[in-house]
């Protein structure tokens, strides 16, 4: 918890999801941890600039780097680009 900058560079981990190991991260956005599978609801790709580079440049919203999706980083809800009414697949932090 103490790595997760207010609207900063998210911490990265490995999760198991349906027995296939793929990447996560966290951000905390407004002083509360939110965590997502790091795959973007458009095109099923890992979606950070560089390691843990998720926001864009105003560090409003969450940005796949590959086609440009844009999600509310607190409700992971698609608010923008090629990933209509999707949303990131969000993981319980406790």
């Amino acid at each position: 918890s103490d790595e997760l900058a207010e609207r900063g560079r998210a911490v990265l981990f490995d999760v198991l999801e349906y027995g296939q190991p793929m990447r996560a991260f966290a951000l905390r956005i407004d002083g509360r941890v939110h965590a997502y599978l790091n795959r973007c609801a458009h095109v099923p790709v890992e979606m950070d600039w560089t390691p843990g580079d998720f926001l864009d440049a105003e560090r409003r919203y969450i940005v796949c780097s590959i086609h440009g999706a844009t999600y509310e980083p607190a409700t992971g809800r698609c608010v923008g680009g090629p990933c209509a009414r999707g949303r990131l697949t969000a993981l319980d932090v406790t």
